[in-house]
């Protein structure tokens, strides 16, 4: 054990050309001058020596790192390749050092091989690292092999264990007489779900009607699975590992066996299902002034989609006014609360961000065939709405009682991030006093319309903290939320699930003594396990996604599209297409013999100063390769001249961004679905 005192703890992010940074939990990064790194990996948690307590004005702090604490990288994937009768494996991750010895022999391993290996030792200077031999997934080109792998470093598993299928095996398909005892009975309500078209996990259902007085009573019904899952069963420990369920294209690896999740968990139409309700009465102004949770059991008169939700409420479908007539009103009531609720969001704070998203269509072989943006219409922030209301008055509930509840916490900016924040909104032309929820919407607002509109969302989004779970309750700034929690999706997310299981011990009166005590210890632990199954799930999915645009870009070699600066790098611009389709520009590709990149400014000048390309700028690009295996898909400028020789990309990194840990937007403002689920 080396000698710690005096260092500062954080993350190695190593940059894969000899130095790299020092994340510390707070405050600024420490740069690693190369040959500092002490054996550090990328992700590894270090303890980094300073050079000097205080970095001079205008300098870098700068440290050496002492002792690697924890490794991140105890699993490795990448492609085999032989050398003299050996096979090693270079890793996928370009932030990693290579390649690694295999240990072991497989007749199924060849070189060329997408693989996985255990590292038993990450090497010296005199000795390389070896790691034994786990996985073959089978030729490096292909997709199929390059998903497989994404999913086990992520230790995201497609398959379920034996004990946990047969209990799901074992699970009623349907209600039974006993089960509805003690419930209230909700079956004669007018309820429904709206979903995706393709979705199966129905876990929530909403319901509108009228008091006495003429308020709203606001119901969002959400399947009963803790019902079913019973504390520490083989299915509970299994949802608890993987946290939540992960999507990519048109597969779901879901975190609950396919036969509670799309079967007696799911809210399908005219059947008997077991709910958590809450309901809400509300004036019509949208003003919480009361509300009930209760066991309860429904039965939904129909299952919508929001294609056909939103055809009714725009009026365009005669056909479909006919068969939904007597849903019709209900609708357009709900239509007319959601839009008030939203607009109570908004003066409060709440940040109208960009959601809109790329949905990837794939055929019947599971090729992508077709990718486009698709932006939520008025049935799905219509729901939207609906469950950040009933997620708050949860939250709230459970607070006001002084009980265990996991919240779904979002912190304010850092100060750091802030002033990145606007250093980077100067060259489009706008400035930022602090960075509060007023100030964030008048900056949006003043974007909106505008070219630049995109960019201007984008640079706030990543600036954000990222959202976690916690057993605290530090409201959500995104949302201008002074309690929030997730509750409404408890068969993809475990935290809903943790959630559900306090309440129905808080209702049958047993969240007390030594039961809350055990509870609050299970909600700490799930607060923190579900943040980093959510991190790993992301991950995955953007790696996934990645090589799926790969693939459909293969189609499109050598067309021309409109697009913008996503990021800026010392090797090149990362650009975006209107359909979410990302890839770089590297240098060589750009005119000219010499460029200046400004981290702070995110743009590169050219040596001359004749040419300037910054964050948002709007392009013309020629699609020039695209690369399945590895995710990487390359452009040129439309106008110039392909380079004359091939791009090599030994050294492509992310984009220069504000923050370099995961700023999923998608998380941090809990939006509407994306091919039939739910990210709230």
């Amino acid at each position: 054990m080396k000698q710690t005192e005096g260092t500062v703890q954080g993350i190695y992010q190593a940059t894969g050309r000899g130095f790299g940074f020092l994340i510390p939990e707070e405050g600024e990064d420490y740069f690693i001058p190369p040959r500092c790194d002490g054996g550090a990996w990328n992700g590894d948690r270090v303890a980094v020596l300073p050079d000097r307590t205080e970095a001079a004005r205008g300098e870098r702090r700068t440290g050496r790192v002492v002792e690697v604490l924890e490794r991140a990288n105890r699993v490795v994937t990448g492609v085999l390749q032989k050398h003299n009768r050996e096979l090693w494996l270079q890793p996928d991750q370009e932030r990693l050092p290579g390649p690694i010895q295999v240990l072991g022999k497989s007749r199924l391993a060849r070189a060329g091989d997408k693989a996985a290996v255990a590292m038993t030792s990450f090497g010296s200077a005199k000795h390389p690292p070896l790691g034994a031999l786990r996985r073959v997934f089978g030729p490096a080109a292909s997709r199929e092999a390059a998903v497989e792998a994404i999913l086990y470093n992520y230790e995201i598993d497609p398959a379920f264990p034996d004990a946990v299928r047969a209990a799901a095996q074992a699970a009623p398909e349907q209600v039974g007489p006993g089960e509805r005892e003690g419930r209230l009975d909700l079956r004669d309500k007018l309820i429904f779900t709206i979903d995706g078209a393709s979705a199966k996990d129905l876990d929530d259902a909403v319901s509108l009607e009228q008091d006495e007085q003429g308020r709203w009573v606001l119901g969002v019904h959400i399947a009963d699975v803790s019902h079913y899952v019973p504390a520490a069963s083989p299915l509970d420990l299994e949802a608890w590992e993987r946290g939540t369920s992960v999507y990519f294209a048109d597969r779901v690896v879901p975190m609950l066996p396919p036969e509670l999740s799309n079967g007696i968990c799911s809210l399908n139409p005219r059947v008997d299902r077991l709910t958590l309700s809450c309901l809400m009465t509300l004036t019509a102004e949208g003003e919480l002034v009361g509300h009930t949770i209760a066991k309860s059991v429904i039965r939904t008169v129909e299952r919508m989609t929001y294609d056909d939700c939103n055809a009714l409420l725009a009026g365009e479908e005669a056909a479909l006014t006919q068969r939904y007539g007597a849903i019709l009103p209900t609708l357009r009531d709900m239509a007319a609360l959601a839009a008030v609720l939203e607009k109570r969001r908004r003066l409060r704070g709440s940040l109208d961000l960009d959601s809109s998203e790329s949905a990837i269509r794939c055929d019947e072989t599971g090729a992508p065939v077709e990718v486009q943006v698709r932006r939520p219409g008025v049935s799905e922030k219509l729901i939207e709405s609906f469950m950040l209301s009933a997620n708050e008055c949860v939250a709230a509930h459970l607070k006001a009682l002084d009980k265990p509840c996991v919240y779904r916490v979002h912190e304010k900016p850092s100060l750091d991030k802030t002033e990145k924040l606007k250093s980077m909104l100067a060259p489009l032309g706008y400035t930022l006093g602090a960075a509060d929820q007023f100030s964030l919407q008048k900056l949006l607002a003043q974007a909106q319309g505008k070219p630049e509109a995109a960019a201007v969302s984008s640079l706030v989004l990543r600036s954000l903290m990222k959202a976690r779970y916690d057993t605290e309750d530090l409201g959500h700034f995104g949302l201008a939320a002074r309690d929030y929690c997730h509750f409404t999706s408890p068969i993809r997310r475990y935290p809903d699930l943790m959630v559900h299981r306090i309440l129905t011990a808080l209702l049958d009166g047993t969240l007390r003594g030594a039961s809350e005590k055990k509870l609050a210890a299970a909600a700490a632990r799930a607060a923190v396990q579900s943040s980093q199954r959510e991190i790993a799930a992301q991950n995955a999915e953007r790696e996934i996604e990645k090589r799926y645009l790969a693939e459909f870009m293969q189609a499109h070699l050598g067309e021309t599209f409109p697009a913008a600066v996503s990021g800026v790098t010392r090797f090149g611009l990362f650009v975006m297409l209107g359909s979410g389709v990302e890839g770089l520009v590297g240098v060589e590709a750009l005119p000219g013999s010499g460029w200046h990149y400004d981290e702070q400014r995110m743009s590169l000048t050219s040596f001359d100063g004749s040419r300037v390309f910054s964050f948002g700028m709007p392009l013309e690009v020629v699609c020039t390769g695209a690369a399945p295996e590895s995710g990487q898909i390359d452009f040129r400028l439309a106008g110039e001249a392909a380079p004359a020789l091939p791009a090599q990309r030994t050294e492509r990194r992310e984009p220069s961004r504000p923050g370099r840990r995961d700023r999923n937007p998608r998380a941090m403002h809990v939006p509407k679905s994306r091919k039939g689920r739910k990210k709230r």
